[in-house]
């Protein structure tokens, strides 16, 4: 166990994750050689720069000790917070929705928004998948030279998402802006170290929030067969969405739905560079290893880092005790990274023994509910990819986002035709 003097590396600052992957990598080891659990104090931040962190964390590291917290919800609560930052309870659940939520608030929202994701609803998406990831093809095809974060990866999970929930084309960029102020609002490129960052996030879920209100009170008793509409209609006997509820959940899926996706893809088109036998394997047999692909790529690039728990009475977490109302980091990145449950854990290997992994989650309630549709999004767009310009590389390193929680790309020079 660390003792939080400061002598580890900490995960929890965003300055860690936007260095170079070897050293990434090997303070990942040092971390996990310290101990599964190790506490890190609040960080010291200047005044203005980012939000204050509250007090320090448990960073967890090991695969067991996330599944273990992720089972057990009772005692690891999601409701004060699933990043690092205390922020008021009003504040988590309209940022969050139910992913901010305990039971049984959490059951019931999930239970009134899960007939939006069966498979029979997303098969419905399977045309749409597809016929979006051509167009993003058809408009990069004569280029030498594009930005693959902005012009392919970021394009289709968000472009899902809006005719999903029946936002009309003209609301896009607009939307993706708004989404990139919310979870990049640590990185200057987005949210400017002179702004006031907790208004320039609530601003950016506000206007979310008064579009999707605006779209609702369009589709409000009709007939449409968009993801609003159903939610919206739906006969249902004891309960429904309040306004709230649905503009909540769609903040949730622009932003969660949309930078996990993109940011996968993006990281996905890294790896297929940095290890072209991979990409050749993939390449020779796409359909039948296209799902143990995308199963590497999510491990590997685990597009979220973190989720926080607030601890709701003593307890122990390995040999660590850990006291009520201390908070758990439960860095997905690392669990999916030990060397106990992954052969070669920092490699790329797209035929390595399939195991669960934790990038959509751990096991229990709060495991991603978009997994499938992400899932699909991958496998599209780099199946369309590999057969229209087959030759596409990333021509230089990502410019990676400056977050603790997202392990994200914020653009990443590619060679259309390698």
């Amino acid at each position: 166990m660390g003792d939080g003097d400061g002598s580890l590396p900490n995960p929890l600052l965003g300055e860690f994750w936007i260095r170079p992957a070897e050293a990434i990598n090997a303070d990942i080891d040092t971390l996990r050689a310290a101990g599964g659990v190790t506490f890190h104090p609040e960080p010291e931040i200047p005044e203005g720069y980012l939000l204050p962190q509250g007090p320090g964390a448990w960073a967890l590291s090991n695969f067991a000790d996330i599944l273990h917290v992720s089972k057990n919800p009772k005692i690891f609560s999601s409701a004060r917070g699933i990043v690092l930052q205390d922020l008021p309870p009003e504040f988590v659940e309209f940022f969050n929705s139910m992913i901010g939520m305990d039971d049984p608030r959490h059951a019931r929202l999930r239970r009134l928004v899960s007939p939006g994701f069966t498979p029979r609803m997303l098969a419905k998406l399977d045309d749409s998948v597809q016929e979006v990831a051509s167009a993003i093809v058809d408009r990069i095809i004569d280029a030498d030279e594009i930005d693959f974060v902005t012009e392919v990866a970021s394009a289709l999970p968000l472009k899902i998402v809006c005719d999903l929930m029946g936002i009309p084309d003209s609301s896009f960029d607009f939307v993706l802006e708004q989404t990139n102020i919310i979870l990049g609002a640590g990185d200057p490129e987005y949210v400017a170290e002179t702004d006031d960052i907790i208004t320039s996030i609530l601003l950016a879920g506000q206007n979310l929030a008064d579009l999707m209100n605006e779209v609702a009170d369009a589709k409000r008793g009709g007939d449409g067969t968009d993801l609003t509409s159903v939610l919206l209609n739906a006969e249902l006997e004891d309960d429904q969405l309040s306004p709230a509820d649905l503009a909540s959940f769609f903040i949730l899926l622009v932003v969660a739905g949309n930078e996990t996706t993109r940011n996968a893809i993006s990281w996905a088109l890294t790896f297929l560079t940095d290890n072209p036998d991979q990409r050749q394997l993939w390449q020779s047999d796409f359909e039948n290893l296209a799902p143990q692909a995308v199963e590497e790529i999510v491990r590997l690039a685990s597009p979220v880092t973190y989720m926080r728990r607030t601890v709701t009475r003593d307890t122990v977490i390995g040999d660590t005790e850990i006291a009520e109302d201390q908070k758990v980091a439960m860095f997905y990145l690392l669990a999916n990274r030990d060397p106990n449950v992954f052969d070669n854990p920092h490699g790329f290997d797209i035929m390595r023994e399939q195991k669960p992994h934790v990038g959509f989650g751990g096991p229990g309630p709060h495991y991603c509910l978009g997994a499938h549709l992400a899932r699909r999004e991958i496998t599209v767009m780099f199946r369309e990819l590999f057969n229209r310009v087959p030759d596409i590389r990333a021509s230089g390193p990502p410019d990676l986002l400056f977050s603790s929680f997202i392990h994200g790309v914020k653009h990443l020079p590619a060679a259309v035709h390698g």
